[in-house]
């Protein structure tokens, strides 16, 4: 059992920057990939980047590469999401995830809203 609360999410202007956060508690969180995935309105859900617990390399999606920045730190077990850059475009809510074979875990989620 894992439980995910995300937070920071909010209305910035093109170019700004937010800091995402995931808390998450539950039994063996170690053995658990984090992730994040955004759902715009009338979209399907997109995967936007991933890191393990354990110290895994970060992956991203092409259309966040080199603006985004996931990263954890383990003794508050929390999971941030440092978006840069923002774009219009990038407006959605942003969700956290956690994935262990076939266990998955969501949040509730937070939006993120970029005027132009």
């Amino acid at each position: 059992q894992v439980q995910l609360v995300e937070s920071g999410g909010g209305l910035v202007q093109a170019g700004a920057s937010l800091r995402l956060s995931c808390a998450a508690s539950g039994r063996t969180l170690s053995s658990y990939t984090m992730g994040w995935f955004r759902q715009a309105s009338g979209k399907e859900r997109e995967f936007v980047a991933r890191i393990s617990w354990s110290g895994g390399i970060p992956y991203y999606a092409d259309s966040v590469k080199g603006r985004f920045t996931i990263s954890k730190d383990n003794a508050k077990n929390t999971v941030y999401l440092q978006m840069n850059s923002l774009k219009p475009e990038d407006t959605a809510v942003y969700l956290c995830n956690a994935r262990w074979n076939r266990n998955s875990y969501w949040g509730q989620g937070t939006q993120v809203t970029v005027s132009s």
